[in-house]
C-alpha cells in the first residue's frame, strides 16, 4: 500500500490549546506523524510518496470559499498586529448572539469560524494544513488509478471541521474534500466510515442532507464525550440524506467486543449502500492508553479492524485522523493497514 506523506506538517508545532480552563500544549503534535512514517517504513508497507500541490478548488467544494480564504490570512494578521504566542479562538456566536454576520476582527472571526480553542495557530499552521489536503487528494488520485488502497498520512486531521468551521485540531475537513472529490470524477456512491473514538461531526455537517454520500460514525456517547453536540444515534439525515447517516456512540470503557459488534453492523450497512468507493477517517484513539479518549481497544485489535475493511471488497482509501498515545499510535495505525492487506 502506497502512503501519502509530507514533511511540512512539522511546522504546525508548539501550539496551544484551550481544554478545561486551561491554556495548554496541544496534543496534537508532530511526533504523531513521524511515528507512523517510522512504522511504515519498519513494516514495508510500501512506497512514501511526497503530495501534488493542488489549488483550492477541491476544498471549496465542501467548505465555503469565505472559510477557505480566511485560513491562510490568520496567522500574517496576527504577526501583523504584534502578537506571540498561538492564536486560539475565545468568543463564539452561541444561541441568542447574530452568526449571519462575519465580524471585522481577526479576533472576532477566530470564533466566528470555529466551535471550540483546539484549532490554534502558529507560524507554520497553514503550510501544514495546505500539505494535510494535498495529501488527502493525492491519495484519493491513487485510487482513483487503480490502486486497490492508500494511505493517506494527513497532518493535522480533518474530521471535526464542517462546511464553515474548525476545531478539534481540524481546519480542512480531507475526507470530505476526498469524498467530494472521488463523486466529481465519476463515483455514483462514496462511503465515509470514521471509527476515530470523537465523532466526526464535520463530515457529518458537510453531508447531512445527500443521498451520494454515506456517512457511519463509531465513536464515544457524545452525551459525555466531546465534541458533544453531534453524534446521537437519532440522527439519520436530512432531506434527501434521511437513512444515509449513520451514528454509533458507545459508553466510556468499550472493549473490542462491543465496538466490534458495531463495526459489523457498519460494515453490513455500508455493503448494503453499495459504494464504489470507501473513505476510512482512521482514528486510533479507541486505544486503551490513549490519554483522552475512554475505549479500551488493544494494539492486537486494529489488524482485525482492517481485515473486516478489507472484506468490504472496495477502493478503500484511509485517511488519518487522532490517536494521541504517540508511543503505540505507529503499531496501531500501520496495525490496520496490514490488516487490510492481510499481513
Amino acid at each position: 500500500m502506497k502512503t501519502v506523506f509530507s514533511p511540512l506538517h512539522a511546522g504546525h508545532s508548539g501550539q496551544m490549546e484551550l481544554v478545561a480552563g486551561a491554556i495548554v500544549p496541544g496534543f496534537e503534535k508532530p511526533s504523531r506523524a513521524e511515528i507512523i512514517k517510522a512504522r511504515i517504513e519498519n513494516q514495508k508497507l510500501g512506497d512514501i510518496l511526497a503530495p501534488e500541490v493542488h489549488d483550492l478548488t477541491a476544498a471549496k467544494r465542501v467548505h465555503t470559499a469565505d472559510y477557505i480564504d480566511f485560513l491562510p490570512t490568520v496567522w500574517p494578521q496576527w504577526e501583523a498586529a504584534g502578537k506571540t504566542g498561538s492564536a486560539i479562538p475565545f468568543a463564539w456566536p452561541t444561541r441568542g448572539l447574530r452568526g449571519d454576520v462575519r465580524p471585522g476582527t481577526l479576533e472576532a472571526q477566530l470564533g466566528y469560524y470555529s466551535f471550540d480553542g483546539g484549532a490554534s495557530f502558529v507560524k507554520g499552521t497553514w503550510d501544514a494544513i495546505k500539505s494535510s489536503y494535498d495529501v488527502g487528494l493525492t491519495a484519493a488520485q491513487l485510487v482513483k488509478s487503480g490502486e486497490r488502497a492508500a494511505f493517506a498520512l494527513c497532518r493535522p486531521p480533518g474530521h471535526h471541521a464542517g462546511a464553515a468551521f474548525m476545531g478539534g485540531y481540524c481546519f480542512i475537513n480531507n475526507a470530505a474534500v476526498a469524498a467530494q472529490w472521488f463523486r466529481d470524477q465519476g463515483a455514483k456512491r462514496v462511503a465515509v466510515l470514521d471509527v476515530d473514538y470523537h465523532h466526526g461531526n464535520g463530515t457529518q455537517e458537510i453531508f447531512y442532507a445527500r443521498a451520494d454520500v454515506q456517512v457511519i460514525n463509531l465513536h464515544g456517547d457524545p452525551m459525555t464525550e466531546y465534541p458533544f453536540f453531534l453524534g446521537h444515534a437519532d440522527e439519520h439525515g436530512a432531506g434527501e440524506g434521511e437513512g444515509f447517516n449513520l451514528n454509533y456512540p458507545m459508553p466510556f470503557g468499550t472493549a473490542w467486543e462491543k465496538w466490534n459488534e458495531a463495526l459489523e453492523d457498519a460494515c453490513q450497512k455500508l455493503a448494503a449502500y453499495a459504494p464504489d468507493v470507501v473513505v476510512v477517517s482512521l482514528g486510533v484513539d479507541t486505544f486503551e492508553k490513549d490519554p483522552i479518549s475512554h475505549f479500551k481497544l488493544t494494539s492486537a485489535d486494529y489488524p482485525k479492524i482492517g481485515a473486516r475493511i478489507a472484506r468490504l471488497g472496495l477502493p478503500s482509501l484511509f485517511v488519518m485522523e487522532g490517536g494521541y498515545a504517540v508511543d503505540e499510535i505507529g503499531v496501531n495505525a500501520v496495525g490496520v493497514l496490514t490488516g487490510f492487506e492481510g499481513r
